[in-house]
């Protein structure tokens, strides 16, 4: 499936994603309206990763003016910033309906359409000592049925008789592909999270795996250093790198991905969100490398 996706990330200040096929958006930064305009009305389920003011500050905005697509806000259950912020919308814009807020746990999966759902996994970037979830990254998932192994092959004839005799399930298994992960803002830890996807979009706020050593435990991030580790043994397609500070220049993270390309000897395409931009189709643009 081909996927066109439009975003924003520059840490601190926003981040978005919207993917345009599917009508799902993960996170919802400020600008979000502004950078998408009409395009908001596609719209029909949000994934926020955590309550950081650059995740959220833009659904406001999106809720006035799309609420009544009926889209859904999903958000990780364990902050209580959602409730907070439902309860404030519905009081500033009381002639604004529509908008469903639903808490979501690690490990759920959401349908989005036939065959399409997006799981959501516990990531480490806020962290808490009593086990409540406060961040979350996503997976999208596609499931289709394929014949077994053994039946490839087969007469049509045959296989129609087998299956009036036992069944679909009996000749059919599911086949599921990771055509998209959303890491959100987290730390990389499990170099097999985002095993096998199509897509992988990660953050990459920091350059080096020293400027991640801050006395701020409660949140955490990567470095570019550390995303292409994991990517280098792991497979992935193709990955979209977002979320860099504000404190480094463009050429500056241009020539450090070039660098790392080159040390780790990636060769799938890589894509990156200059900093304060918008990226509009971002896979049919030109990768970095």
């Amino acid at each position: 499936m081909k996927l066109t996706i439009h975003g924003y990330s520059t840490a601190l200040f926003a981040t978005w994603y919207f993917i345009e096929e599917l009508g799902i958006l993960f996170d919802a930064g400020d600008g979000l309206v502004s950078g998408l305009m009409g395009k908001c009305g596609k719209i029909k389920k949000v994934f926020v990763s955590h309550a950081d003011r650059d995740h959220l500050a833009g659904l406001l905005q999106y809720n006035q003016l799309f609420s009544h697509i009926g889209p859904t806000i999903y958000y990780p259950k364990g902050s209580q910033s959602f409730p907070f912020l439902e309860a404030f919308s519905k009081k500033f814009d009381p002639h604004i309906q529509g908008t469903f807020w639903e808490p979501i746990d690690k490990g759920q999966h959401i349908i989005i359409k036939e065959r399409i759902s997006v799981e959501s996994l516990e990531n480490e970037h806020v962290y808490t000592s009593n086990g409540i979830i406060k961040s979350l990254s996503y997976k999208v998932w596609e499931t289709k049925k394929k014949l077994k192994t053994e039946f490839l092959g087969m007469p049509s004839e045959t296989i129609k008789k087998i299956r009036e005799e036992k069944g679909e399930p009996f000749l059919m298994e599911e086949q599921k592909t990771n055509l998209l992960s959303y890491s959100g803002d987290t730390p990389v830890v499990d170099y097999a999270r985002f095993e096998g996807a199509k897509v992988l979009i990660h953050e990459a706020t920091f350059l080096t795996k020293e400027e991640t050593q801050t006395k701020n435990d409660k949140n955490r991030h990567s470095s570019l250093e550390e995303v292409f580790e994991m990517v280098a043994n792991c497979n992935i397609e193709q990955l979209i790198l977002g979320h860099f500070s504000s404190r480094y220049y463009q050429e500056e993270i241009d020539t450090k991905i070039k660098e790392l390309v080159a040390f780790y000897n990636i060769k799938i395409p890589v894509y990156r969100i200059p900093i304060g931009k918008v990226s509009k189709a971002i896979l049919d643009g030109k990768p970095i490398n």
